[in-house]
């Protein structure tokens, strides 16, 4: 009988969380094979994660997901919640005397209600007899595979060393540090503290934000409450600026010039993913190619899927025009991100606040909305099938629509948006922006927004970059010893058509085009793993000691793994190719075909 395996885990927010709870959840078969768990997380605080910890967030942001919506742990956020004492709800930014589980409540009480569960999670592995120790304020810098088939080495910041079995990555966002704070720029908005006025003063001058995304919205609410107050008059929430702010205002630059969707009622709050489609249904759109595309899915599974939904809500244009076979995935991109736009983004989203509202108050689902999630979500875990043109179109076309579709702001957050508006403290400029360098004495950015066939320039004391978290490079990968050494790849696509490659191709990355024996590939961002997440090495072979499930390393692979319903998701995935090697003995070959299984 083999020896029980040490693991290691490199973080402790969601993604972590997820997957200890699904370790939990097959504890039996997890026993006889791991003897202990070591978790190492950077930060003083363990099982929250960057976007719910008080160091990065604050009292003002809201989260996007209620507690139906949210994965099953061993309590629900809504129970959790609803045993806190009221002073302690006050202090996470929860008022409400009667709490939801459709309701929306702060980062900072989900961040202490992830904490919980991560503590109980952990209880509840050391009591089935596995070993767990906590590393906190200990980063890992760098991982080495001592031998081909041997134990891993972890390396600290401090130049530690800690040994396992197998090594989990898990550690979620990872901002690039600020080095041009002096001059005004900033690359990330967090942590959100470093943004903020000294006590006492105001920022009172005009500050861009790139992009109009919610973390933009959470630099405009944090600032807001800075600088005024908001209150609540025959129903309409205004906003009063302090006195000495006259000058403050703030500005969004977005591309499109859109605001996000509002929250909407949903049928089934859980994406699922395989709910409009099996999975014998999704491989036999497969071509003799080898390739599963776009156009054959949206066709033969979104078609049918989405024109009930628009039958459901009432939209009987929508589903003559999906009838005509003519229009396709980006006729159907165009279509609906029309009926969003508007002369005015700010009036066109008071004007869909009338239905956003009877949406949520009155429980009156938007189906299409709800039922294009899901399709994504079922092509997401399948999109090593799509052959690079369509990854491209995917991530050119098609995300920076759904992203704007599923931020889902919640209406509470839109009225603010609309009271800063209405008060002349808040605008959105639209066209494409490039960040200059700094100018002048007093390190100001300046920024150049494409409109038409010119250039306008914006200069700015505070330049926010809010357009998120970026696919890394294989040079940003932050284990370089994995790298150097073979044991990472960058993931890629091939192309269905090599011939015809650089048509596909933005203009000024046709360098990126490499060969993969005899593929023509395209780098799709981060590293490559395979469909049970293990690292794939330079000769395509994964590696079942190395597992990397954060997102910014692995969206080349799983483009559209969003939100806490994805670490679970994919943590359960990982956790069920475990138990398939633990009870057969013989690692899983890691094929799409046979690891859909898992799903």
């Amino acid at each position: 009988m083999n020896p029980r395996q040490r693991l290691a885990v490199i973080g402790s927010g969601p993604s972590a969380i997820y997957l200890l709870k699904h370790l939990l959840d097959e504890v039996e078969v997890m026993v006889r094979h791991i003897s202990s768990i070591d978790i190492f997380e950077k930060s003083g605080l363990t099982g929250m994660g960057m976007p719910y910890n008080p160091r990065m967030t604050d009292r003002h942001h809201m989260s996007n997901i209620s507690s139906e919506e949210l994965p099953e742990l061993p309590v629900t956020f809504g129970d959790w919640l609803r045993a806190q004492e009221p002073a302690f709800l006050r202090e996470l930014g929860v008022e409400d005397v009667e709490i939801s589980d459709s309701e929306v409540y702060s980062r900072l009480a989900l961040g202490r209600y992830l904490q919980a569960q991560y503590q109980a999670i952990l209880a509840g592995l050391t009591e089935a007899g596995i070993a767990i120790q906590e590393f906190r304020r200990c980063e890992i810098v760098d991982i080495r595979c001592v031998s081909p088939e041997g134990e891993v080495m972890l390396e600290t910041a401090e130049g530690e060393r800690h040994s396992c079995d197998r090594v989990v990555v898990a550690t979620g966002h990872s901002w690039i540090n600020d080095d041009q704070t002096a001059n005004g720029y900033y690359a990330s908005p967090w942590p959100i503290s470093k943004l903020m006025p000294r006590e006492g003063e105001y920022h009172n001058f005009a500050i861009g934000t790139l992009g109009a995304s919610l973390s933009a919205f959470d630099v405009i609410s944090s600032l807001a409450h800075r600088h005024g107050e908001f209150s609540e008059e025959a129903g309409i929430l205004n906003f009063r600026p302090f006195p000495g702010t006259g000058n403050f205002k703030m500005i969004m630059h977005s591309a499109d010039g859109l605001l996000p969707h509002l929250q909407f009622d949903q049928v089934e709050p859980m994406r699922e993913i395989y709910r409009h489609v099996d999975r014998d249904g999704l491989l036999a759109l497969v071509g003799g190619d080898g390739f599963l595309r776009l156009d054959t899915y949206f066709d033969r599974v979104c078609r049918p899927a989405l024109c009930k939904a628009f039958a459901k809500d009432g939209m009987a244009e929508m589903v003559g025009i999906l009838g005509d076979r003519q229009f396709g995935f980006l006729e159907f991109v165009e279509k609906m991100t029309e009926k969003h736009d508007y002369p005015n983004a700010f009036e066109g989203m008071r004007y869909e606040m009338v239905e956003a509202r009877k949406s949520v108050l009155a429980h009156r689902p938007i189906h299409w909305k709800e039922v294009i999630d899901d399709l994504m979500y079922t092509l997401n875990f399948h999109a090593e099938l799509m052959p690079a043109e369509d990854h491209l179109t995917l991530r050119s076309c098609v995300m920076p629509f759904l992203m704007n579709l599923v931020a889902a702001m919640p209406l509470e957050s839109a009225h603010i948006l609309l009271a800063l508006y209405d008060a002349g403290k808040l605008d959105l400029v639209a066209g494409k922006v490039e960040v200059g360098k700094t100018t002048g004495d007093e390190g100001r950015t300046t920024i150049k927004v494409e409109n038409g066939e010119d250039w306008e320039k914006h200069t700015y004391r505070m330049f926010v970059d809010c357009s998120g978290q970026k696919p890394l490079d294989l040079d940003d990968y932050p284990f370089q010893e994995l790298v150097d050494s073979g044991h990472v790849r960058r993931a890629r696509a091939r192309f269905s058509d090599p011939e015809n490659a650089r048509e596909s191709i933005p203009q000024g990355k046709e360098n990126l085009l490499f060969r993969d024996g005899p593929f023509l590939c395209y780098p799709t961002g981060g590293v490559d793993v395979d469909a049970a997440y293990r690292l794939i090495d330079v000769g395509g072979m994964p590696d079942p000691r190395l597992c990397d499930i954060a997102f910014p390393h692995t969206s080349g692979v799983r483009p559209y793994s969003y939100g806490l319903q994805a670490c679970s998701d994919t943590s359960a995935i990982l956790v069920r190719a475990l138990v398939e090697e633990f009870e057969s003995g013989i690692p899983l070959d890691g094929d799409i075909v046979n690891m859909t299984e898992v799903y």
